[in-house]
């Protein structure tokens, strides 16, 4: 399963990967069953689960892989977080998901613990993503960050982290992705890209990146997130508030335009500019991740 991801991964052919976010409740059986009505498995080699993003409590992020696993047969990037686990419990938590087959790790350094919806959480944070991929490569050498020698070899983890996709110093964001690489990611998923000027640039960075190391790191890839924005007020937030990312004024306007109409214009103007972008993305690079925050009924459309 994670090797044929992986060969995508790093091969020619396009690459797809799907992100649920599980909710606050005991079961993610009704987003299995939204995946399984839309068969979006068939157009996707690959999911992931986030980990409480915005520090909201949320599913666990590796038991909502392992069931999506189980029931696709196709990988899922299981996310953890720095944010809420020291370095022994996310060392457990890799052992035991180790055992299942949840090998593939998105690691992040998360979202600020005084975002959350539960009373006074700290947060923990003994460091940022960098240690994670530190904790994995350990594991894929048989001890753990300690140094201490498992008894028993753990079977391959793979690796996954994730990027800015813009920033007004681009230098300081090629920094990081290497030192991403440098630490053995496999795969580096970017915020979303809204402008396939951005998406070249990026990729021209990552290339230098690469090619400042002569061993497997170098077949370290890109994978350029994109979000469908299908709304004037979400656009504009994006714009407004969340770093790294950027999003063009002509995206902005033309929602903007389509909004005073009706929802359903505002609805098949930001659709229609979702899907050139993807289409646009997939020949300058077909390493896509797709973030939908759950409306999977757009994500059909995308990817019909």
């Amino acid at each position: 399963m994670f090797q044929t991801l992986i060969q995508k991964l790093q091969g020619n052919e396009k690459y797809i990967t799907l992100e649920t976010t599980p909710a606050h409740e005991p079961s993610i059986d009704s987003l299995i069953s939204k995946i399984k009505v839309l068969e979006l498995e068939k157009h996707v080699d690959g999911f992931s689960a986030t980990d409480s993003p915005l520090a909201k409590m949320k599913y666990s992020s590796l038991f909502a892989s392992l069931k999506i696993q189980q029931t696709f047969g196709k990988p899922c990037l299981a996310t953890m977080t720095m944010r809420d686990k020291n370095k022994i419990a996310l060392q457990s938590d890799l052992l035991g998901a180790n055992d299942f087959d949840v090998r593939a790790i998105l690691a992040l350094t998360g979202d600020p613990a005084k975002m959350s919806d539960q009373p006074h959480t700290k947060g923990v944070f003994e460091g940022n993503s960098n240690m994670l991929l530190q904790i994995i490569k350990s594991f894929n050498h048989s001890m753990d960050f300690a140094g201490k020698p498992f008894k028993s070899e753990p079977k391959p983890i793979y690796p996954f982290a994730v990027s800015n996709s813009y920033a007004k110093n681009m230098q300081s964001l090629q920094k990081k992705l290497h030192k991403k690489v440098q630490y053995g990611a496999l795969g580096i998923i970017t915020q979303p890209i809204f402008d396939i000027e951005n998406g070249k640039k990026l990729l021209e960075l990552f290339d230098e990146v690469k090619n400042s190391f002569d061993d497997d790191r170098a077949k370290a890839t890109l994978i350029l997130g994109v979000f469908p924005v299908t709304k004037f007020r979400t656009a504009q937030f994006l714009s407004a508030h969340v770093p790294g990312i950027y999003v063009p004024n002509d995206w902005i306007d033309a929602l903007s335009e389509a909004s005073k109409i009706s929802e359903d214009e505002e609805y098949k103007v930001g659709m229609s500019l979702s899907k050139k972008l993807l289409d646009d993305v997939q020949k300058i690079h077909p390493k896509v991740h797709l973030m939908t925050a759950n409306r999977f009924d757009v994500a059909k459309e995308l990817l019909s």
